[in-house]
């Protein structure tokens, strides 16, 4: 059959892109949680997270990573990867293990949502990033809204895709059919799709950062990178030093926005999206963006309802 066909190359295409990514990936100066999404993320989406890495995060000549992605846009798809990465995690965990139990589609979605929601705030956002703030406890205080509203966006799109699909496709609904997991990885790129505009405002405000840079050693700064410093400054663009790679983060641009500098594996630069994770947004603009996410979540849920059945077991 057509499906079985076109399944088969999907599943061919994410092999390769994930090696590629995993392989490629060691010699970017990028951090550790980081490397690791893109190559979950790539298993969710094959050549077209393979794509997202070099575009975004790969190192085009050496010494020349900080700069690179400076830019606004690889900041936004470095954060909108980072929690489709983690959310994604948890959203198969609970699709793995309400498949079989026999419950509605709407409850299936709202475990799909909690424990995606709860491995991505506490593992991928709140752990992996507490030595920005300095202990867990500050960390999970300072994820928290940024995450809601990422994973708000991302689960709108996937119910948009995966509720329609399978009340269409009762084979696919089984735990231990490829199907199921094709649908769900396609139902995944389409909430990175939909969560990118809120992650370009996040991190915009600075309630999120996407990429960083990571340096284990203190070599000079190559030629590359400094003709790259000169590019930049000629074209009127702030440069953003490569040779702060390779020392302490300059203080009072730590991930928190404080004195403290940013800490990782090594001597961590971060980039221009992390210095702006003072956020510079009032309460009352926060809480329409709060109402906006919950907004993409229910249109989410709508066309489900319209387009599938929620109520199927």
């Amino acid at each position: 059959m057509l499906i079985e066909g076109v399944m088969l190359l999907w599943f061919i295409q994410v092999v390769i892109g994930v090696l590629f990514v995993a392989i490629d990936i060691r010699t970017t100066p990028e951090s550790t949680v980081m490397k690791w999404g893109f190559v979950i993320v790539t298993a969710f989406s094959g050549l077209f997270g393979a794509l997202l890495y070099v575009l975004s995060c790969r190192e085009p000549l050496p010494g020349t990573h900080e700069q690179y992605v400076s830019a606004k846009w690889r900041q936004v798809v470095g954060s909108t990867m980072h929690c489709v990465a983690g959310d994604g995690i948890g959203i198969l965990a609970a699709k793995a293990l309400t498949s079989g139990a026999g419950l509605p589609m709407w409850a299936e979605v709202l475990c799909e949502y909690a424990l995606g929601f709860l491995f991505g705030w506490t593992v991928f956002q709140a752990l992996f990033m507490k030595s920005m703030f300095g202990s867990y406890r500050r960390s999970l205080s300072k994820t928290f809204i940024a995450e809601l509203l990422s994973m708000n966006a991302v689960m709108g799109g996937m119910t948009a895709v995966m509720v329609p699909w399978l009340s269409h496709a009762m084979a696919a609904t089984e735990p231990t059919s490829p199907q199921l997991w094709f649908v769900m990885s396609i139902a995944l790129c389409a909430g990175f799709i939909v969560a990118l505009p809120m992650n370009w405002w996040l991190v915009g405000h600075g309630l999120k950062h996407g990429m960083m840079t990571v340096r284990d050693d203190a070599r000079p700064v190559p030629q590359v990178a400094a003709l790259a410093l000169a590019g930049a400054t000629l074209s009127g663009r702030e440069p953003h030093s490569p040779a702060l790679a390779h020392h302490a983060p300059t203080p009072g641009h730590g991930a928190n926005g404080s004195a403290e500098p940013a800490r990782d594996h090594g001597a961590m630069a971060p980039s221009n999206g992390a210095h702006h994770m003072e956020p510079g947004v009032s309460r009352s603009r926060l809480a329409v963006m709060t109402l906006v996410s919950f907004a993409i979540f229910g249109a989410g849920f709508l066309i489900a309802g319209v387009f599938g059945n929620l109520t199927m077991t």
